[in-house]
């Protein structure tokens, strides 16, 4: 049975309420407050095996009070909960030497746990500290995110190497930036790389540098973006698009902690933070040949999923005020978003992301000059009514049809309603999206459902082809299998 006595701060009577019953049938011993000033002459006396405290309370904010309460006791372990669910909580928690930061609505079974742990843990050093920092590089309030802040905070003291997957537009260079702007190699350069955006026969020159005479046109020695990085962040972006030579020397580095530059002989020693993102599944361009396992593991040591806006929708209105802050200060006029304009934002799939509604936001504050952004405002720019529906023939459902000819029926079917009027603006970035699903429905439809044969005839791997399945909804699938 666990032992312990809990010291539990909350001006909410009834959270209090809660969390003692909770702790107490857990097998621990709470002694509840709702004020600092009690909590803190508790533990100045010696009390308690553990704190939990709420940030915001009547007397004092529990950030100001941590820094006493780790200088009195630093090995008591603090578990810090709020309601101010941003990333910048979770850093503070962090800075100010909290064992754990938990976001309000918390499950009362994860907080038990954490109290298991932090009660087992063998007791560490202080927690990094950093000056404070006004600004706020991550938004968002959903569970998703605030995962993503406790993760974050986590990795902060380390050097750990992190692999960061997301889709386009989803904030991967933001994290990696936040991981290394709040971490411990902040006074070191962050230097990031494209690997898509670098032709292929220069990546390793790229990455390592050259020496003179290396290759034609080496005219001079270069350095490389190891070198640059040394002492702080390498970000590698799109790591998936990484050619194999350049990924065979990559790991290299990875395993023995040096490089040699691209026609140069004597080993470098280096010393940089390596953060890798990619938007792809990388464990399927290994099936294909196209990724070194071993590599992959090499990078993937702390994997962080970054979620799409779609799975977060509940975060859109503070992306959408911090953005209008954001060209506030650039000179352009913040807006209003109405209640009909904000539901059709939350409604909005977002193919593009957070870079998407950051863009809309921009052309929002450019070039409308009503101070209220309106439901048709936003209906106009990203074309929100439903598409005209496209059922599969009958020719289709029975399996008869070539994909060819049922795509041709599915885009002729698509303009041909709109030919009577000007599609409405918007329209065009959405006609991929708006064709993907009647396209993989009719390579199901043309196969009879087998996602073998349709992800052959869509060139994709399977594993893609469900994916796309689930993001799409595509009931024809589900009902063929």
């Amino acid at each position: 049975m666990p032992t312990g006595q809990i010291l539990l701060a909350d001006d909410d009577a009834a959270i209090r309420t809660v969390l003692n019953q909770a702790l107490a049938r857990a097998g621990y011993e709470v002694r509840s407050t709702g004020n600092a000033a009690t909590l803190w002459r508790w533990v100045s006396q010696g009390e308690g095996d553990l704190v939990i405290t709420d940030v915001v309370m009547p007397d004092e904010n529990a950030f100001d009070l941590l820094p006493r309460i780790k200088k009195s006791r630093p090995e008591l372990p603090i578990i810090v909960m709020s309601a101010q669910n941003t990333f910048m909580t979770a850093i503070k928690a962090s800075e100010r030497g909290a064992y754990e930061y938990l976001p309000k609505p918390f499950d009362l079974k994860e907080l038990v746990a954490i109290v298991g742990r932090a009660l087992a843990r063998p007791r560490g050093a202080a927690p990094l500290g950093k000056p404070e920092v006004e600004d706020i590089p991550l938004v968002g309030r959903s569970p998703a995110m605030q995962e993503i802040y406790r993760s974050l905070a986590r990795l902060m003291p380390t050097d750990l190497t992190v692999m960061i997957m997301g889709e386009s537009g989803t904030g991967k260079e933001l994290v990696a930036r936040a991981l290394h702007d709040y971490g411990k190699r902040r006074a070191g350069p962050f230097v990031a790389v494209n690997m898509a955006a670098i032709p292929r026969d220069l990546i390793e020159s790229e990455l390592f540098g050259h020496e003179k005479g290396a290759f034609t046109g080496a005219t001079a020695r270069s350095a490389g973006r190891f070198e640059q990085a040394e002492g702080g962040t390498l970000f590698l972006d799109e790591i998936g698009d990484m050619p194999m030579e350049a990924q065979t020397r990559l790991l290299r580095v990875l395993q023995q902690g040096e490089y040699t530059t691209v026609g140069g002989r004597t080993p470098i020693k280096t010393n940089v933070r390596i953060v890798a993102a990619t938007n792809k599944d990388l464990r399927i361009s290994i099936q294909q040949g196209l990724f070194r396992e071993d590599l992959f593991f090499r990078l993937n040591v702390v994997p962080l999923r970054l979620p799409p806006l779609r799975e977060r929708a509940e975060d859109v209105p503070d992306l959408a005020r911090h953005f209008f802050a954001l060209v506030a200060k650039e000179g352009l006029a913040t807006k209003q978003i109405d209640v009909e304009a904000m539901e059709k934002l939350k409604r909005y799939r977002w193919p593009g992301n957070v870079r998407e509604l950051e863009n809309l936001i921009r052309r929002l504050a450019a070039l409308y000059p009503q101070d209220t952004i309106t439901g048709p405002i936003i209906e106009a720019e990203l074309d929100t009514r439903p598409m005209p529906a496209m059922a599969p023939s009958a020719a289709e459902a029975n399996g008869g049809d070539d994909l060819a000819s049922a795509v041709d029926r599915h885009l002729t079917q698509y303009f041909s309603a709109f030919k009577d009027n000007l599609p409405p603006p918007g329209l065009y970035h959405r006609i991929l999206r708006e064709i993907e699903g009647p396209l993989i429905g009719a390579a199901l439809a043309a196969t009879r459902g087998n996602q073998i044969r349709a992800a052959e005839l869509l060139g994709l791997n399977r594993n893609t082809l469900r994916k796309k399945v689930r993001d799409l909804d595509l009931q024809v699938i589900r009902n063929g299998r």
